[in-house]
């Protein structure tokens, strides 16, 4: 008996240790016919038949595709990594161990090529929002080159007129969390414990040191630099450094605008804007708006200075929430 089912076994295994496989059923007395390609599927994942697998891919050990997944060329699921839902993947993603991307919900969650998501990260489910209603439509979009790393968790959006969307060449530490409905650029780093609240905007070339939060409609500019355990609760201008428990700015974020290859003019542009701006020497106070305008008037020929002007003009607008506090320094 014991030798009856190893070799049983042993048949089951050669069976079911397939390449991507489509599935044709005529008749009930049919045989079923198996187009193969050259995805390899382990023989323990669960495959749903209406799935769409690339070629040259794996499937791994105890791994789920469900039916309404498209995987691209080259796609690798490590072993116990889930999809679900309608959601697409591009060539060449990666899932680790543990990692789920996508739930059955309407709306769809799409992933871009060159994609790598880290053990049991979870990307591209319900948001946690209480407007949310079920039977919305929500929806996800990633671009390419990303890396999410591990434990790290992006919802859907939490209406179906708005999308959570992540842009191309992100570095998404370990733990991050991205909420429902933000809009995240190009470039950006992101270390450990980042946490993004609901509508939140991230330009380009941000880099937020570890356990940083930002409150829910913040807007962080590009090229700014945000310390580690601030608590953002304004925008942070572009090319600037913010730091503190409730962070003030410290200046300009200038070692990121070297190394982002802004020129010598460009920088000395900043840095007397940013003076002119922030640290007033002259005696007479002026608003913030007259000291912008006569920035404005004298460096605006500077496109960065330009585009840091507009940055700091647009937090003031209708519902938005102001910049990070600063230092005003006078010379009394």
């Amino acid at each position: 008996m014991q030798s009856l089912l190893k070799a049983r076994r042993s048949f089951c295994s050669l069976n079911h240790l397939r390449r991507s496989s489509t599935f044709i059923l005529e008749d009930e007395k049919s045989e079923t016919a198996i187009e193969r390609s050259s995805t390899f599927i382990h023989p323990t994942a669960v495959v749903h038949p209406n799935a769409v697998i690339g070629e040259d891919g794996y499937i791994g050990p105890f791994c789920t595709v469900g039916a309404f997944a498209k995987l691209g060329n080259g796609c690798q699921l490590h072993p116990g990594s889930h999809i679900f839902g309608c959601t697409e993947l591009g060539d060449r993603c990666v899932l680790m161990t543990g990692a789920i991307v996508g739930e059955d919900l309407p709306g769809r969650t799409v992933i871009g090529c060159n994609n790598k998501i880290g053990h049991h990260a979870v990307v591209g489910i319900r948001c946690q929002d209480m407007k949310y209603k079920p039977g919305d439509e929500c929806f996800l979009d990633i671009g390419d080159n990303n890396d999410i790393r591990e434990h790290s968790s992006i919802h859907r959006s939490s209406k179906s007129s708005d999308v959570t969307a992540i842009s191309d060449n992100n570095l998404i530490m370990g733990s991050c969390h991205i909420a429902h409905d933000c809009k995240i650029g190009n470039n950006n780093i992101f270390a450990n414990n980042t946490l993004l609240a609901g509508h939140v905007v991230v330009e380009d070339y941000v880099h937020t040191a570890g356990a940083t939060a930002v409150h829910q409609f913040c807007h962080v500019g590009s090229f700014s630099f945000v310390a580690a355990g601030s608590m953002v609760s304004q925008d942070v201008p572009k090319y600037m450094m913010v730091a503190g428990e409730r962070p003030e700015l410290r200046g300009l974020n200038l070692e990121g605008l070297r190394r982002n290859g802004f020129t010598v003019e460009e920088i000395n542009g900043l840095r007397s804007a940013y003076r002119k701006v922030f640290m007033p020497t002259d005696t007479k106070f002026k608003g913030l708006e007259e000291r912008l305008e006569e920035v404005n008037e004298k460096l605006a020929h500077i496109p960065s200075v330009h585009s840091m002007i507009q940055s700091i003009r647009a937090s003031f607008q209708q519902n938005r929430r102001g910049i990070c506090k600063f230092r005003l320094w006078n010379g009394i």
